[in-house]
């Protein structure tokens, strides 16, 4: 994931009366944990707005590194040329994902496009991890997901864009740590996929997923937000496996928000401790 790419919905979504959603909003907890972090005023220098700022350029880094040619055409697993998804491209397979682990990222996937939709399901959450901003982590990450030729591309322009300041506006230290006491949130959990090109040697999937980042803790100004993207893929079968080529993010589609009350830091907290990541299957 290209880390912090979010926005914090917080004052749209209160704000939405003049847009058709007067009876949609986010409730924050009675006791607000962010000492009202999420309402409306000036911005410190670590709110979400510098964020997303420095995340721009973060994105822009990876996107030039990582730049490469583009599909006009979408076809579909069997070969032919669609304007969509056939009518069983939603349903699930039911196959195993995976076998094996390689640098505690699963792999090993299947040489067809079940396969391709699983790695590319499972590639985004290892991208959208808090290992991502950890050095070695994500040396370890970029060198097993992407093509020997991609991640030589990519880790240079990786370790700038997560630089020593980058880190600092998320609230981390120089070696991606979060304060003591806080707890630095940042995950990609998969909707669905859909495979808009296959052949025997390579692949190009669209993941749709909720991403979730922020710190949360009794001194955390950036409290833990959530959005909408859709992550593409292009995949390469090489080494007996699939592999990224290069990738890119677009904006939603994203739901209308519920009415739903927004968590304390401290159930936030502790939701990250006890609910563990999953192993995606297409």
């Amino acid at each position: 994931m290209t880390p912090g790419d979010e926005h914090d919905y917080g004052e749209s979504a209160r704000s939405d009366e003049g847009h058709g959603y007067g009876r949609t909003r986010l409730r924050l907890p009675e006791n607000d944990p962010y000492g009202g972090a999420r309402r409306g005023g000036r911005s410190s220098s670590r709110s979400l707005v510098t964020v997303v700022g420095v995340v721009v350029v973060l994105i822009a880094a990876i996107a030039f590194a990582n730049r490469g040619g583009d599909d006009s055409s979408s076809t579909s697993a069997n070969g032919s040329t669609a304007a969509g998804p056939d009518a069983t491209s939603t349903a699930p397979t039911g196959t195993r994902p995976v076998q094996s682990k390689t640098g505690g990222i699963p792999s090993g996937y299947a040489h067809d496009a079940q396969g391709a939709q699983s790695a590319a399901a499972n590639y985004a959450v290892a991208l959208g991890s808090t290992r991502m901003f950890r050095t070695d982590d994500r040396h370890a990450i970029v060198g097993t997901i992407y093509t020997d030729a991609a991640a030589a591309k990519l880790q240079g322009a990786m370790d700038r864009a997560y630089s020593t300041d980058f880190l600092a506006k998320m609230g981390l230290d120089a070696d991606g740590n979060a304060p003591r006491g806080d707890t630095f949130v940042s995950r990609v959990v998969p909707v669905g996929t859909t495979s808009q090109a296959y052949s025997a040697t390579s692949a190009k999937v669209a993941v749709w997923y909720l991403g979730l980042i922020g710190m949360s803790g009794p001194s955390s100004t950036d409290p833990v937000t959530s959005s909408w993207k859709t992550w593409t893929f292009d995949l390469q079968w090489a080494d007996g496996d699939w592999k990224v080529v290069t990738d890119q993010q677009k904006e939603g589609p994203a739901p209308v928000p519920g009415d739903d009350q927004a968590a304390s830091s401290d159930e936030i907290s502790k939701a990250i401790e006890e609910f563990g990541g999953l192993t995606y299957a297409r």
